[in-house]
């Protein structure tokens, strides 16, 4: 790959939250699943866990999806206009007609530190993003399922899973994906502040 496509890549990437409700096909999911496990991980433990709800079952996360929005939407509600959050209410309703639902999880361990592990799930995530605009797919990144971990841990039928009693598989995000209805700006770089050179 020449370095600036992959820089032009990396500029591309942005959150979607309108989808069309055309499926994914099963090799695109397996492309940027792969993809994602192409990234390091702490004493290469790749300890990241991915979990794919599709069809029905992504329906009926729809209920959970709405009140994980009750935890977050005061905040919000200071931070967007007006507009916006009127949009973002919406997409918490619908998840924005995505077809696919991808839930990430670490399994962490006391070989490696805390920050170490859960740190390698979200690399595996990025390079997940970028592998979705590769594939023509759109997707966003959603810390809203931490507001209702316990109702994603039912959902997902690992109640009993003794990993998830022992808190070794932690839920991290969830990834919304599919193909955008939608070309929303990309929110402008803040770099004032955020880079310190020392020689």
């Amino acid at each position: 790959m020449d370095k600036k496509d992959f820089y032009q890549l990396v500029e591309n990437r942005k959150s979607i939250r309108k989808f069309k409700k055309d499926p994914v096909p099963k090799d695109s999911l397996e492309r940027i699943l792969a993809a994602a496990m192409q990234a390091p991980s702490g004493k290469n433990r790749q300890n990241w866990r991915f979990y794919i709800v599709q069809g029905k079952k992504r329906d009926e996360y729809l209920k959970h999806s709405q009140k994980s929005w009750l935890g977050i939407k005061d905040v919000l509600k200071a931070r967007l206009k007006p507009s916006l959050y009127d949009f973002t209410e919406r997409f918490f309703f619908t998840l924005g007609d995505a077809p696919v639902l991808i839930f990430a999880f670490s399994h962490n361990s006391s070989e490696e530190k805390y920050l170490t592990s859960i740190g390698s799930v979200y690399m595996a995530v990025e390079n997940l993003n970028l592998a979705c605009t590769v594939e023509g797919l759109g997707c966003c990144t959603m810390g809203a399922p931490l507001e209702i971990k316990d109702d994603v841990i039912k959902f997902l039928d690992l109640t009993g899973d003794p990993e998830i009693k022992s808190k070794e598989l932690e839920l991290l995000c969830g990834v919304v994906v599919g193909y955008p209805d939608h070309n929303p700006p990309k929110a402008p770089r803040q770099i004032e502040g955020r880079i310190h050179w020392l020689e």
